[in-house]
């Protein structure tokens, strides 16, 4: 349950980011992405920190195999969301290039400029929402991933061999 809400809770941001026709250097972009880098890094926090809880848990109780896969899904979701996280900063960047550039005296350079910041910008927000994605992933998979139950039943071959107990 706990890789399920993490796992939405990525694709919540994923969902908060603009689409590539909806990247506009303007300031609700700017807002859009305040906003969800402070909900990714809190995720990103959130995951290092339950990770050592664990970490440090483990090593006073034993764990179960659940609990030992739910912390390395946790641990192995870090990478990806750190790398989303950076993304999202490059994004920033080129934002903050956009608005420069928009200070700037015209001329074809400039336009140049633009052009590329702004295809720089729509790679970096979809990079970040790949990376959201990947993460998402990766957390439902581990968390639906269950280990089979020890095998109880007999095996055939030693069913035939039993006596049988029939009167």
């Amino acid at each position: 349950m706990l890789l399920h809400d993490v796992a939405d809770k990525f694709n919540a941001v994923s969902d908060q980011l603009p689409l590539p026709d909806q990247i506009r250097p303007h300031l609700a972009l700017s807002e859009i992405l305040d906003d969800e880098v402070r909900h990714l890094a809190r995720l990103l926090a959130f995951l290092a920190g339950e990770s050592a809880f664990r970490h440090r848990a483990a090593s006073r109780y034993p764990a179960t195999a659940t609990v030992r896969r739910t912390t390395l899904a946790l641990a192995s979701a870090a990478e990806p969301a750190g790398l989303a996280l950076a993304a999202l900063g490059a994004a920033v960047h080129h934002l903050g290039q956009l608005a420069d550039l928009a200070h700037q005296a015209p001329g074809p350079a400039r336009d140049r400029a633009i052009t590329t910041e702004q295809q720089r910008l729509v790679d970096r927000l979809g990079d970040s929402r790949t990376h959201l994605a990947h993460t998402a992933k990766q957390l439902r998979t581990a968390a639906d991933t269950r280990t089979p139950p020890a095998a109880t039943a007999v095996p055939a071959q030693a069913r035939a061999t039993a006596p049988s107990r029939s009167r």
